[in-house]
């Protein structure tokens, strides 16, 4: 075994994209998932899709900030703020028009002491139709 020192001055790191609904966090794109649909699929998020593979377009979502790239060429027109998730992957941070009720979110809350003095934030997973404190 050898040791080869890596020179983090030049390494480039890439952050994961966070995807929003409608400006609420919901993900966060980690390549796990091959495509954005996927992805939304797993946190619960209804997306209406049948081919899934970007032939119908029935999952065409309106993209209110940020870009994607496809990994499948699209056979169905787009317009500029238009996405087939079922054939793309975020290329940064994106919010969709995309409704979060029902969805699986990650918020913070703050947990009080005895004492009543604020605790370290903690992730909790809480449903988007139930109130989030942060």
């Amino acid at each position: 075994m050898t040791f080869k020192p890596v020179n983090f001055s030049q390494a480039s790191f890439k952050k994961a994209p966070i995807v929003s609904l409608q400006g609420m966090p919901v993900l966060l794109f980690n390549q796990q998932h091959q495509t954005l649909l996927e992805a939304l699929e797993q946190k619960k998020v209804k997306v209406f899709s049948e081919c899934r593979s970007g032939y119908c377009g029935q999952c065409k979502t309106k993209v209110k900030r940020g870009t994607v790239s496809y990994i499948r060429e699209p056979l169905v027109t787009l317009e500029d703020d238009e996405c087939l998730p079922c054939c793309c992957v975020p290329d940064g941070d994106i919010d969709l028009a995309l409704s979060a009720e029902g969805a699986e979110v990650v918020g913070r809350t703050a947990n009080l002491k005895a004492d009543m003095s604020p605790a370290i934030n903690s992730e909790v997973i809480s449903s988007a139709n139930s109130p989030v404190q942060g």
